[in-house]
Parts: C-alpha cells; structure tokens; sequence
C-alpha cells in the first residue's frame, strides 16, 4: 500500500512541516552534489555519509571515534535530514507531507519540532540498543517521521487515506482507513524487524518500531490540555 493523500485538512499553515521537508531536501542536494565526478564524488558521498550518519557503535564507545569526527550524540540530529537515496527521501517526505500537517496542526508548531526531534532520537536509540556494536551508519528521517505516523494513528484513527494497491500487474487507488494503513505498516516493521536479527545493513526497522511507540507515548506529553471552564 501506497498512500497519496489524506482527507483529513489542517486549520493552520504546516511552516514546520514544510521547512523539515525544504532542509531534508536542501541536504539531499548538497550530498548529491559531492557524488559528482566520478570514483572521488562517490568517495566523496561515502565519507559524508560516514562522519554525520548515526554509527551506533561510536555512540555506545564499542569502537573509536576519531578526533576529527563530531560527537557520536550530534550525529543523532544530523542523520535525521540525510538519506541514502532518491526513493529514500521520496518516500520519507511523501508520509511527513501527508501525516505530518495534521500533527502540527493538533500540537502547535513549536510543540511539534520537540515532538519530532525526540521522536528521531527515540528512534536512533531503539536502533542502537538493538545493534550497539554496529559500525554502519544509520540515515533518514524515517524514524522521526515514525514518530509523527504513531501520534497520527492516536489522533485521526477514522481519517481516509487514499491509497495506491499493487498487486502483480494490477493496481487501484482506493480510500482506505488511517487505521488500517498505519496499523499495516507498523506491523510489517514488526515482522520485517524481528527477520533482520543477525544482519548488517539494510533498513533500520527497529528505528521506524522506535520512533512509532515514541511518538504515541510523547503525543500525551505534548498535545496540549483542553481548558477547564469554571462557573
């Protein structure tokens, strides 16, 4: 499943969630842009990706870090807004334009950048404690914006999300229940997670798993109270 667009519209201007969308792409970019001129770009890209990406085993001290490197708890934030490829940060930015306006609606802009930066953090040490000594470096965004689908399934349960299936060679654009669209992906993150034990590399699933129960959890911190009216 695929999902497009929801029905679900915000009440005021999502300016966080388009500049969280602007930077990611903005930094996209500029590591493209290193890729550039043969072997040494793509060397180039590599050693970006390598010193600002999130290396688990530099932030529990299981291997080195160099002193030319930035500090293990920066790159938690840095990862966040680098991805590895076209379809990475398409994808990402995709479920934060869709999901994303509705939360910040709900949780005020400011609230909302907390929200999401812990929601990344979260993500990155769920990652980590499932791999400490791991010397791959983790990118995207995915694991904040895990956090902003979780708070989402809290908040609008009933939305629609209308949403592109493929089967085989057959496809429909159908509207779906946000419940049933968020509930089937944290499941296969679930699944997809629980098959990765013992690899390298890939997907971080515990990341989006992380990030998912983070943001359900922090939503009941930062959704703001109803006022009480007394007579």
């Amino acid at each position: 499943m695929f999902p497009l667009k929801d029905d679900n519209p915000s009440n005021t201007a999502p300016i966080v969630t388009v500049a969280l969308i602007v930077l990611n792409a903005l930094v996209y970019l500029y590591q493209m842009s290193l890729a550039v001129g043969g072997p040494e770009g793509v060397q180039a890209f590599q050693a970006f990706i390598e010193e600002f990406g999130l290396v688990p085993c530099r932030l529990t001290g299981a291997c080195r870090v160099g002193a030319e490197l930035p500090l293990p708890m920066l790159t938690i934030f840095t990862s966040m807004f680098m991805h590895g490829g076209l379809f990475h940060i398409g994808g990402n930015m995709l479920y934060l334009w869709i999901f994303g306006n509705n939360v910040e609606d709900t949780l005020g802009h400011t609230r909302y950048l907390v929200f999401y930066l812990l929601a990344g953090v979260a993500a990155a040490l769920a990652q980590t404690v499932v791999g400490p000594s791991s010397s791959v470096p983790m990118v995207g965004a995915s694991g904040a914006i895990s956090g902003v689908l979780g708070a989402y399934l809290l908040l609008f349960p009933g939305a629609h999300v209308t949403t592109l299936i493929i089967l085989g060679f057959f496809f429909r654009v159908v509207q779906v229940p946000a419940m049933v669209v968020l509930g089937f992906w944290i499941v296969l993150q679930v699944l997809n997670g629980l098959g990765s034990f013992g690899t390298s590399g890939g997907v971080a699933f515990f990341a989006h798993i992380g990030g998912f129960v983070a943001g359900m959890g922090l939503l009941y911190v930062f959704r703001p109270r109803a006022r009480s009216r007394t007579a």
